[in-house]
């Protein structure tokens, strides 16, 4: 496990200050770090993730970090793979020296670098970056480029987060049993066990660009399972859905839906679902076990 250290940041007047207090809506949940020089210093093996930020800031700047830096898997990533350092781009003094060393304009929107030891760019910069999907495909590319390991969590942040997907639905006699086959495919982000016209069918969200409908269909329909037109299709109660998780600790974290599917087709196949979550998800299950295990009959 990986102890996560809790220091934020408030929201004051842009010539003041960032004490250690609650972050403003600007920079959402992530822990920064401040002092970009000491960072440099310290040459860390992992990347650091420099934000340039406006606060206080437009729309965009805290839709930024309502919606990219307050995910809790991309939170947790930018903590645990990078080392994260924030630099407000519309003030001066130390951090308008920093904002210039890198060429940043002032009072300009969101802007990333993930750097490397040597404080050079990982790679090419770039802006009008501001959704999960493309934030976390940055993070991945400069793990990889500096052949850091990529966490399976933040490859299912990436991955479910992608407006490029689509739906198809599958009749088979057991929607369980096609939760878990279906839903340990790669390309599948996310099922759903439901009902049409009486019949227990899955709802399967798909990213075309990793698994095309055909060999997705062709899969299904080696494992009984026959795609039918989406209309009329009703969600099953809440314990149905990945019905292996609610007899487990995985029943009590709090999961994605992405995750949640693939951790249940691994406990169907006999895995542990491990692999899925962030250290601090693993945190959270070995409480709800500990707990478990010091009430008799639980």
């Amino acid at each position: 496990m990986f102890a996560t250290l809790l220091l934020s940041l408030s929201c004051m007047s842009p010539q003041q200050p960032l004490p250690p207090a609650k972050n403003p809506p600007e920079l959402g949940v992530v822990a920064w770090q401040r002092d970009l020089d000491a960072v440099l210093q310290q040459r860390a093996e992992r990347p650091v993730f420099l934000l340039f930020q406006e606060i206080p800031g437009c729309d965009t700047c805290t839709g930024f970090g309502k919606h990219v830096l307050s995910h809790p898997l991309l939170a947790e990533a930018i903590e645990q793979c990078f080392v994260p350092v924030v630099v407000r781009n519309n003030v001066d003094g130390q951090e308008g020296a920093w904002r210039e060393r890198f060429a940043e304009p002032a009072w300009n929107n969101p802007v990333v670098r993930l750097l490397d030891a040597d404080g050079k760019d990982v790679l090419p910069r770039a802006e009008n970056l501001w959704t999960p999907h493309a934030i976390s495909a940055r993070m991945i590319a400069a793990l990889e480029k500096a052949k850091q390991p990529v966490p399976e969590f933040l490859r299912i942040a990436h991955a479910e987060s992608d407006p490029a997907v689509t739906t198809v639905v599958f009749e088979m006699h057991c929607f369980w049993e096609g939760e878990a086959v279906l839903g340990a495919l790669d390309g599948v982000v996310r099922t759903t066990s439901a009902f049409r016209d009486g019949a227990e069918v899955v709802e399967v969200t798909f990213r075309p660009a990793v698994i095309a409908r055909a060999k997705l269909t062709a899969h299904a329909q080696q494992n009984s399972c026959k795609p039918v037109a989406g209309d009329g299709v009703k969600a099953a109660p809440a314990k149905d859905q990945q019905h292996a998780l609610g007899s487990t600790p995985f029943g009590k974290v709090e999961l994605t839906p992405m995750q949640r599917t693939k951790v249940h087709a691994d406990l169907t196949a006999g895995r542990d679902g491990m692999r899925w979550l962030s250290p601090k998800q693993c945190a959270a299950y070995a409480a709800v076990q500990a707990k478990a295990n010091e009430t008799p009959g639980k």
